[in-house]
């Protein structure tokens, strides 16, 4: 029973009524010890408060979630919580230190589903983006050889992910562990992050920004 105690979330989303909305969406399973209208504030809050989770939106003043999660995610597990879908988004929000991307229309028992997953550490995020991340793995292979390429094991696991199976069912179609799948994940979104900030320093270099 001590996995079903009240995770101490802190949401941050510059619209008030959303932030309402959601800590009435997430119910007793979660505690919302804290909210923030822009990113220095869900800082403070989340220094303050050390919660077990922050649900972040992408867009807001100050840097949005993307600023939240490179000050705060290695400390912490940060959810993007956004409308955005496109490529670009989710990859920098990867890059930053986010363990998770969910797409705002993601329904109430997924989301709660997610973010539980998430606050354990493990990387969660909508079956539809998948896809980018393996586009994205594609296009740095064939562009540099600096990008890590991913293992066939690591591809089919991203493929499963991409058509919406979760985890367990990955892991009894590929006869592995939920644990090895969660892995796998977690290795893709590494990899990933560091072919990122790779790609970031050469075109800085490349462009004579120092």
């Amino acid at each position: 029973m001590g996995d079903l105690r009240a995770l101490r979330v802190v949401v941050a989303d510059d619209h008030q009524i959303w932030r309402s909305g959601l800590r009435a969406d997430l119910g007793d399973g979660f505690a919302v010890v804290g909210e923030a209208a822009d990113a220095e504030e869900a800082v403070a809050v989340i220094r303050r408060e050390k919660p077990d989770l922050v649900v972040c939106d992408l867009n807001m003043p100050g840097g949005g979630g993307i600023a939240v999660a490179r000050a705060c995610g290695e400390s912490v597990p940060i959810v993007m919580l956004t409308v955005s879908e496109a490529e670009r988004d989710l990859l920098d929000a990867v890059a930053a230190g986010a363990v998770g991307y969910l797409v705002k229309s993601t329904p109430v028992d997924e989301l709660r589903r997610e973010l539980r997953k998430a606050a354990n550490g493990e990387p969660v995020f909508s079956p539809s983006l998948a896809a980018l991340v393996l586009g994205e793995f594609r296009r740095l292979h064939k562009g540099s050889g600096g990008a890590q390429a991913l293992s066939e094991r690591e591809r089919e696991v991203l493929q499963y992910v991409a058509r919406g199976h979760t985890y367990k069912e990955i892991g009894t179609e590929l006869f592995i562990a939920e644990k090895t799948v969660e892995n796998h994940v977690r290795n893709i979104l590494g990899k990933l992050r560091l072919s990122r900030k790779q790609e970031l320093i050469r075109y800085a270099l490349d462009h004579g920004i120092e």
